[in-house]
């Protein structure tokens, strides 16, 4: 007996670890989110191309530097030279000579304003760069909140269908014994027959949705999958958050200031607006500085056997004439493309502020939708406890019990789905206004049950 006991305790101390070992395994959004930091493809390719942007600032810049050079040539020349003697006859002298030059030179620009619309360029897409990547650092965010949530709602749709199955298989085989007796009917048999291959099918689909959404974080963390029970459920006493600030107006003037979709299509505008000065600049002369130091020996024919050292400094002149049209045809068509990001940038603040309200509107809503479901449950469960007790009494039927338990079932998933939306309302709130950090997240991450290591 005392054996026996003991074999019980140490199942229970195996389970107890157990279960405190997937307590401590358990990730709120907030670790996800810290994983993926260090693993999403998405992320780490968005850091190297914002680099690569911020190296057009530098290469702008380099058209207004001076630029030095060097060149330098060795070689053996074997020539003949032809002339007339005092005879009036020709004379052939052969050369075999080394020839020697070298060149250093360094030239400054004084007036280029190619080169200046150039760099001013350069500067507008290392911005673009940068705010573009500030963009896809929020959107990191709302993808890990987005796809935990859809994988804690696959679950909880799959445990209600699963609640589903167990009470109309109890239906059925309770509908079945009554139809045996002969104080029921085969239509009541049928129809909790059908209901729990319709709770079947929406199981299957819940399965589906949730491996999709599972298999999405774990390509977030570096992981084929990751496992639903590593995830922290939210929290049974999940409370709203308070919004602030209050007005729509104000949300308003942060989009409009700190959105980085906008702020980035705003750079690529003042991207278009140099390409189109840059262009224009062909017309334009172009003034620049020079100095060089040259050493020549027996470099050509005519300094055969002569060495000589020049250096220069002085001032260089261009003026563009015509160019076959091709200078008014760049500009013309850069000045089209400056037009169409002007466009873009209408569009895109048009659709953010659009989806910016839809989210506001979804958090003040949110609040009263999840108060009203709250209610709801509480009015169907207690709808499902007098239904079966007025079968006793043979005031109700068996299909009045079905649809009892199917709007309950209906109620528990439409407020797990409302919780999800809410949380996610608030989220895009602050990531269509620019203002989505981190501190966010982590505050999101308060309303999910994630256990503690316990104490030794």
């Amino acid at each position: 007996m005392f054996r026996s006991m003991n074999k019980l305790c140490m199942l229970g101390a195996a389970l107890m670890l157990l279960a405190s070992h997937s307590a401590v395994a358990a990730m709120g959004p907030f670790e996800i989110y810290e994983q993926a930091l260090r693993n999403d493809p998405v992320f780490l390719g968005a850091i190297k191309e914002r680099d690569a942007g911020l190296e057009n600032r530098t290469i702008g810049r380099a058209g207004l530097l001076p630029r030095i050079g060097y060149t330098y040539n060795k070689g053996r020349n074997s020539s003949k030279a032809t002339s007339l003697d005092d005879r009036a006859r020709n004379r052939t002298d052969e050369r075999n000579y080394n020839s020697y030059g070298s060149a250093l030179t360094v030239q400054q620009p004084l007036l280029d304003y190619e080169a200046y619309a150039a760099y001013r360029k350069g500067v507008a897409q290392s911005l673009f760069a940068d705010e573009a990547f500030r963009g896809k650092s929020q959107e990191l965010l709302v993808r890990v909140l987005d796809n935990y949530t859809k994988a804690l709602f696959a679950q909880d749709q799959i445990d209600i269908a699963q609640a589903k199955k167990k009470a109309y298989e109890q239906q059925f085989q309770q509908n079945e014994h009554m139809f045996k007796q002969g104080e029921g009917t085969r239509t009541d048999i049928l129809e909790a027959e059908s209901r729990y291959e319709l709770a079947t099918a929406e199981e299957i689909e819940a399965r589906n949705e949730q491996d999709a959404a599972l298999r999405e974080l774990g390509a977030l963390v570096g992981v084929p999958a990751v496992d639903i029970g590593d995830l922290a459920p939210l929290g049974q006493q999940f409370q709203t958050f308070t919004l602030q600030p209050a007005n729509f107006d104000t949300w308003h003037e942060l989009a409009i200031s700190n959105n980085p979709n906008l702020a980035s299509q705003r750079q690529a505008v003042e991207v278009a607006r140099y390409e189109v000065e840059r262009n224009r600049a062909g017309h334009l002369p172009k003034v620049s500085a020079y100095a060089s130091m040259r050493d020549n020996e027996s470099e050509s024919g005519n300094t055969y056997n002569q060495r000589y050292e020049t250096n220069t400094i002085g001032l260089e002149v261009s003026v563009p004439l015509y160019a076959g049209g091709g200078v008014s045809a760049s500009t013309r068509q850069a000045s089209r493309t400056m037009e169409q990001a002007e466009y873009e940038l209408d569009g895109k603040t048009r659709e953010t502020l659009i989806e910016l309200r839809r989210q506001f509107s979804a958090c003040l809503s949110g609040v009263n939708k999840l108060r009203a479901y709250q209610k709801a449950l509480k009015s169907a469960e207690a709808l499902v406890v007098s239904t079966r007790q007025s079968i006793l009494g043979g005031e109700r039927t068996n299909l009045d019990a079905l649809n009892a338990e199917q709007q309950l079932f209906t109620t528990r998933r439409d407020l797990a789905q409302a919780r999800y939306d809410y949380l996610m309302a608030w989220t895009k709130l602050h990531y269509y206004a620019g203002t989505l950090n981190e501190q966010d997240l982590a505050r999101v991450d308060e309303a999910f049950v994630v256990a503690q290591q316990p104490s030794p």
